[in-house]
């Protein structure tokens, strides 16, 4: 895996380096007619001010080494991005601690489902029946289901655990501290329930094209991101159409500053290594809705920096 740990405000690009805050550009494997830093910084700048929020992004080309970001070490919180992370975790605890874990029954009593029964279309169907652990990471990725989501951190020891599966794979940024719906509770300064653009495009880039999970359970969880129902309108709808996508969005929601994300791992045609985008937003007054556009303009920004359009 080829990609780094930006930190700070301007738009940049970096050297691969796990770990460390890198603030200053440094050559990278591009083509001539890929479009600066500068560019890209200037252009979310634009954005946010008609906006009136802050936006912060990453994006890696797997193919070319080349990262870009914008305010890719602020912190956003996660809201219901985590969904896939928590998969990626029961996915791992299923190959190394506890075979047949993905095939297990789970389950809960109605009662159970009172906060989040709204947001939950797939599991409220199954509250007779229960589901497997392989039945609830595909409801909570490709639906948002937010019952799945907190029935999938059980498996894992809670919001708790996450923060661990996170620390084992090397990054130390990102935090779950609560389960849906309190996790998506926010507001400036906040950082229970965040991440950084730029710790979750590493995260996400490892557990998807890296060796931490086995192979069939990246080709699993991938297969979950292309099939999600929930982005159509947010890096997906920045993309050429035949671009192939897989991504997980999250929302907070008009209440909380008009928070909404999207991560996603896409593949341009004939090309042989994907690139992963990470776009985050909030407004800055609350009671704000959120607003896909600004995700997918900037998705598109991203494309361009990285030399992809």
């Amino acid at each position: 895996m080829t990609a780094s740990a930006l930190l700070g405000g301007p738009a940049s690009t970096a050297a691969a380096v796990t770990g460390q805050t890198i603030t200053s550009g440094v050559a990278a494997r591009t083509g001539n007619n890929a479009p600066s830093g500068s560019d890209l910084n200037k252009t979310l700048r634009e954005l946010e001010k008609s906006y009136n929020g802050r936006i912060g992004a990453v994006g890696i080309d797997l193919g070319t080494g080349r990262t870009v970001g914008y305010r890719a070490g602020e912190r956003f919180p996660f809201n219901s991005m985590f969904k896939v992370f928590a998969c990626a975790a029961v996915l791992h605890k299923a190959r190394t601690s506890d075979p047949g874990l993905m095939d297990k029954v789970v389950r809960w009593k109605p009662a159970e489902m009172a906060e989040l029964t709204a947001n939950s279309p797939e599991t409220t169907e199954y509250t007779d029946t229960g589901m497997t652990p392989a039945q609830l990471c595909r409801a909570a990725i490709t639906k948002s289901d937010g019952f799945a989501g907190n029935t999938l951190l059980k498996q894992i020891g809670g919001p708790r655990g996450l923060t661990e599966f996170f620390r084992a794979t090397g990054d130390r940024t990102s935090r779950l501290d609560r389960p849906e719906p309190g996790l998506t509770e926010w507001k400036p300064g906040e950082e229970r329930d965040t991440t950084t653009p730029a710790a979750v495009a590493q995260t996400f880039t490892e557990l998807t094209t890296g060796k931490t999970l086995h192979t069939s359970d990246r080709a699993r969880l991938v297969g979950w991101l292309k099939a999600s129902l929930t982005g159509a309108n947010r890096i997906r709808a920045g993309l050429p159409k035949n671009w192939t996508v897989g991504d997980k969005t999250g929302t907070g929601g008009a209440s909380n500053y008009g928070t909404a994300n999207d991560l996603a791992i896409v593949w341009t045609p004939g090309s042989k290594a994907p690139i992963i985008l990470a776009v985050f937003s909030n407004r800055n007054l609350d009671n704000t809705p959120h607003d896909e556009k600004v995700i997918a303009s900037t998705a598109t920004a991203l494309a361009k920096a990285l030399g992809r359009l």
